[in-house]
């Protein structure tokens, strides 16, 4: 054990309260049955809950480390991801909510698989990504230690109205934050939000000048000018160049070049954000070089950039959600060489509302076209191509129907579908049929 890991282990925690083997036996047995009819993942989680409300604050709160919060609209479960693993690599045993179940009821179900029979968890440290929303709910029963707040977007505004509403339950996350909050530098509303903590220590990530236009915020998508004025605010980590896979990141004064394996722009200022939190998390005790090692070696977490043969074929999952992110994704993804599918869902965890298609410029996909769309919005998406002079493409209703017919015309080019939430969720499980997946959601 490295002289960091034990002196964070040394640290009292609150005990446990020895109780908890009703509520874990009772909850193991829904996620079994839950998993023998090929349900999801926040059932057995909300069983625990309203059996047991004090489960999960009893569970997380020995931890050493306590919790640390990531949320905001984009970029959460990869995020969430790299500062889990970022981390593992520091030597600390690590809880978190793998399968992008981001509600207060994932967490309980996460939890139900790593505590022991009386509900002990043996971690450092938990890092869940948690909804917008449901991370109020949250911190008002475990305030975090840390919070990373990313960004804000218009965003299924059928459940969460509009924008400055979604800001303000981030406000109110870092408001319930007792250690530091690390905020995103080039979003005006998540910067903001320092201006209402007091004591709460502060850290920013961000992007160089040059860069920074290549990371437009909601206001800049939407109107012109605007920028945030940026030069007051001294940002802990910045992204400084991208060029290919490799990103360079600038901290402590020195600039640092690493070669990643998560694909597009985007996910390089993640990494940014994650660096910045676990920064603030081990402080002077962060072993560099193991960090940007670790950095050098995550995957994309499940549907964002995720690749799957089939059948010799390669399958790439894209999630899209809202105007910005699927513009990023055609920004970052070349069309060239691929069979482009794109697959919309309206369902609740999705937006019921899909008007936001309209904010996107997919003038990116004229050349190559688009092979097929899916989903329950099918016909929308195809007559919205029409209107940037895309050819109209296959239209097929069930996403899995759609994938199967691509890989057995595609002779052997790659695929990739760009995807709605549910859509995503759909073509995986359809997948997990036919290959190997990492943490298949069920």
């Amino acid at each position: 054990m490295s002289p960091v890991v034990a002196a964070f282990r040394s640290r009292p925690g609150r005990a446990p309260v020895a109780r908890g083997a009703l509520t874990v036996a009772v909850g193991r047995g829904a996620r079994f049955v839950t998993r023998l009819r090929g349900g999801g993942t926040a059932l057995p989680g909300l069983i625990v809950e309203k059996l047991d409300p004090g489960f999960v604050s009893r569970a997380l709160g020995a931890l050493p480390l306590g919790v640390v919060v990531v949320s905001g609209t984009n970029g959460k479960t990869t995020t969430t991801r790299l500062v889990a693993e970022l981390l593992r690599g520091q030597g600390l045993a690590v809880f978190t909510n793998p399968s992008g179940s981001n509600y207060s009821r994932g967490v309980a179900s996460a939890l139900l698989g790593q505590v022991d029979s009386r509900g002990r968890l043996r971690a450092d440290v938990a890092v869940l990504e948690l909804d917008e929303a449901h991370g109020v709910r949250f911190a008002e029963q475990v305030p975090p230690r840390f919070a990373l707040l990313l960004n804000v977007f218009r965003d299924q505004l059928d459940r969460f109205g509009e924008i400055d509403s979604t800001a303000r339950m981030l406000g109110a996350i870092a408001g319930r934050t007792t250690g530091a909050v690390v905020l995103n530098r080039e979003d005006r509303r998540v910067a903001a939000i320092a201006g209402a903590l007091r004591d709460t220590p502060v850290r920013y990530f961000g992007t160089a000048d040059a860069l920074v236009d290549r990371f437009p915020g909601d206001d800049e998508l939407h109107t012109a000018g605007g920028r945030l004025d940026r030069s007051d605010i001294a940002a802990d980590v910045v992204l400084t160049a991208i060029e290919g896979a490799a990103a360079t990141f600038e901290f402590d004064g020195r600039s640092r070049t690493v070669d990643l394996r998560l694909t597009g722009g985007y996910n390089m200022l993640n990494a940014a954000a994650a660096i910045a939190l676990v920064r603030a998390v081990l402080g002077e005790a962060v072993d560099e070089a193991a960090l940007l090692r670790t950095l050098s070696t995550v995957t994309p977490a499940f549907g964002r950039g995720e690749t799957v043969e089939v059948g010799g074929t390669i399958v790439e999952l894209v999630l899209v959600k809202n105007p910005i992110g699927f513009r990023l994704a055609l920004e970052s993804y070349a069309p060239e060489g691929c069979t482009t599918m794109i697959a919309i869902n309206d369902h609740d965890n999705d937006s019921r509302d899909v008007s936001w298609l309209w904010d996107v410029d997919f003038s990116p996909l004229r050349g190559t076209g688009v092979a097929v769309v899916t989903g329950t919005r099918a016909a929308e998406m195809a007559l919205r191509l029409r209107y940037d002079d895309i050819e109209p493409p296959q239209i097929v209703g069930d996403p899995g129907e759609a994938l199967d017919h691509l890989v057995a015309t595609s002779e052997g080019r790659p695929i990739r579908a760009f995807c709605t939430y549910t859509a995503m969720l759909q073509l995986r499980r359809h997948l997990a049929t036919v290959a190997t997946l990492d943490g298949i959601d069920r």
